[in-house]
């Protein structure tokens, strides 16, 4: 599929079927958020995969969303911040935010590619998260991601999105309007 087309077809499914995804499809989408770019080429992301029905309903009654409870696996995207911290000072936090950011998009991309649904979830209480699935306290959650199959009687149309003239800005903040190309010669 063109990226293109994975792009504009990706959106938040909130309705899975009852069918599984495999695991190795959820590897492959992992093994692609390898390649994202990283401060200093230090990855400091690590993934937790729930395929144990009763955790994936536990984490759901934690998230307040009872939705997540439909989903075959969910991914939880982890980081730890140390690391980026000892390299760039105060830097390094947001480094890994936007690191984090950067893996979240390129996984939910490779979903969509392999024929699968999913939803960015930030929505959650870290604390009791962390200790449900045993996560050391350093550690930051940085999403929920459920994946299965979308469900064809819940389907949705994806939502319009903002245009991209409302979007973009030019020389300085609120100047929606490009300059000319062809500018008046000085005298």
């Amino acid at each position: 599929m063109e990226l293109d087309k994975i792009i504009r077809k990706r959106k938040s499914v909130r309705s899975f079927t009852a069918t599984n995804p495999s695991w190795k499809y959820i590897s492959d989408a992992i093994e692609s958020t390898l390649q994202n770019p990283f401060a200093g080429n230090h990855n400091n992301l690590k993934f937790l995969i729930i395929e144990d029905e009763e955790i994936i309903k536990k984490i759901s009654k934690i998230a307040e969303q009872s939705w997540i409870s439909q989903a075959g696996i969910l991914i939880v995207v982890c980081s730890n911040d140390a690391q980026l911290e000892s390299l760039y000072g105060e830097r390094g936090r947001i480094y890994s935010r936007q690191q984090a950011g950067a893996a979240i998009q390129t996984l939910l991309l490779k979903l969509v590619d392999l024929g699968l649904s999913s939803c960015w979830v930030g929505a959650f209480t870290d604390e009791i998260l962390k200790e449900a699935l045993n996560i050391p306290q350093h550690i930051q959650i940085e999403a929920i991601i459920p994946v299965g199959y979308e469900n064809p009687e819940h389907k949705k149309s994806k939502p319009h999105k903002k245009e991209l003239e409302n979007s973009i800005f030019w020389e300085n903040w609120n100047n929606q309007h490009r300059p000319a190309l062809f500018k008046e010669p000085k005298a």
